[in-house]
């Protein structure tokens, strides 16, 4: 049974016989945007919700109009709806049921199954729109969280319990990329992972499923789809949603959550469209005037407490390839490490096509890393770095035009690109090599070796695509 008293149960499909009272009826219906008409103003961010062919269809409060109307975005297709049909309230925010059973399963941002499985059995509900914990409860930026992959544990090493953003366009290897990390926190630290897909492709989420089942870690894995055929307010809460079931299992299953996102930016162009649909004025570049909140409001739910560490790797597509785009620029501000993947990287067969000159990280300092590890990254990226500068020089009139010095550099420069390559678990049964996990201590020893010259007689291929220089495990 429907009953806006019992929001213990938000989201349950059969909406038959309300027992109490409206809360208003349907005014105006214009494609996503219902304008009600309430006998109380129900609060901002409310849920509301309508019974419609024995189904529930979900509002979401977004504006007051005056004393007695609300401006709401419908969470389903609208197409039914019409005019003085009866509204009821949810009785707080859109809430998603948890339990632990929620791992290994595929799930839309209501909680209900994607995957052909039985819904949940919750052992509860929590609302998606919560503040942040308080200061007291925040842990302080933890230490470097190991992932394996050498270019990124040694140039642009993940923060445990921070953010990340991997920047990259199509076909850079940044679904490949994500699905190493997943299987990094479950085989290194014995963790779990949270991927939400924002405006995702149905053919790409059903692919990523897979082979997350083939690759073995989707016992240990949570995915959250809002796909891209769905509503504006769908694709603008998925990841909310799915961040609601990473504090959950935060708190309660796993200390260590990986909560993955793909994509940032369409997280962004779905609050652009809401936007647009609330009639605000848009605002720089067209973008919505509450653009910097709205990203705020995700990226400070990305918090480690005392209970655990949530660690986030959002995917973030740069419109043309423009880094100062008032999007991207307000997800930077969010992140303690940004992980840049190069179509150029990616042309020369260099995978992971991580740019390692334009990837940073807040850890890349002796305070943090200790001095070792500070010397040997600063010194790849000065080889790295005058490499690319004598490139053109190398091209117009061939490597023989250099120094000795010029020349030894570039030679280990091109020996060390070549060594931070490596092979991933998730794709070995494509590639036919057994994927890698570098130990720190392994990269940093093998780094230096090459840097002294001990590798200088080594033929460049057999740098490519390996582990430790001393073996092949």
């Amino acid at each position: 049974m429907c009953d806006s008293d019992h929001p213990s149960d938000p989201i349950a499909p059969a909406c038959l016989a309300p027992t109490a009272p409206a809360l208003g009826v349907i005014e105006e219906v214009h494609g996503a945007v219902i304008d009600i008409r309430c006998t109380r103003l129900p609060p901002l961010r409310q849920a509301l919700y309508v019974c419609l062919n024995d189904e529930r269809y979900h509002f979401e409060v977004h504006r007051h109009l005056d004393e007695q109307r609300v401006r709401a975005i419908a969470l389903h297709r609208t197409a039914g709806l019409k005019r003085e049909l009866s509204v009821f309230d949810a009785g707080g925010p859109l809430a998603v049921p948890v339990a632990p059973a929620c791992l290994g399963r595929l799930l839309d941002a209501f909680g209900r199954p994607l995957d052909g499985g039985p819904a949940l059995a919750p052992e509860g509900y929590r609302p998606i729109v919560v503040a942040p914990p308080p200061l007291s409860e925040a842990a302080t930026m933890g230490e470097m969280l190991p992932t394996g992959i050498k270019v990124i544990d040694l140039l642009c090493p993940f923060v445990r319990g921070g953010k990340t953003g991997l920047f990259g366009g199509a076909g850079v290897g940044k679904t490949v990329l994500i699905m190493e990390f997943m299987h990094a926190i479950v085989r290194l630290h014995q963790g779990v992972s949270v991927f939400a897909g924002v405006g995702e492709r149905i053919r790409e989420g059903h692919e990523l499923w897979h082979d997350m089942q083939d690759a073995g870690v989707m016992p240990r894995t949570l995915m959250v789809f809002g796909q891209m055929d769905e509503s504006p307010g769908v694709r603008f809460r998925i990841g909310l949603a799915a961040l609601t079931y990473a504090e959950y299992l935060r708190d309660n299953v796993a200390s260590e959550v990986l909560f993955l996102m793909d994509n940032a930016f369409r997280f962004v162009q779905a609050g652009s469209e809401i936007s647009g649909l609330l009639g605000r004025m848009p605002a720089t570049m067209g973008y919505q005037p509450t653009l910097l909140s709205e990203v705020a409001e995700l990226q400070e739910r990305i918090l480690s407490t005392r209970n655990g560490n949530i660690t986030a790797v959002e995917a973030v597509y740069v419109p043309a390839d423009d880094m100062t785009d008032p999007a991207v620029g307000a997800i930077l501000a969010h992140l303690d490490a940004t992980v840049i993947l190069s179509r150029a990287q990616a042309a020369k067969g260099i995978y992971p096509a991580v740019d390692p000159l334009a990837s940073s990280s807040a850890l890349l300092d002796r305070a943090f890393l200790g001095e070792r590890h500070y010397r040997v990254a600063q010194a790849v990226r000065e080889h790295l770095a005058r490499y690319r500068e004598l490139e053109d020089i190398i091209a117009m009139l061939g490597i023989e035009a250099l120094s000795e010095t010029d020349r030894r550099v570039v030679h280990r420069a091109r020996r060390l690109e070549r060594y931070l390559t490596q092979p991933f678990f998730v794709v070995a049964g494509h590639t036919g090599i057994a994927g890698a996990s570098v130990p720190l201590a392994v990269t940093l020893a093998d780094c230096e070796a090459f840097l002294r010259g001990d590798y200088d007689d080594w033929p460049e291929d057999q740098c490519y695509m390996r582990a430790g220089m001393e073996n092949e495990s």
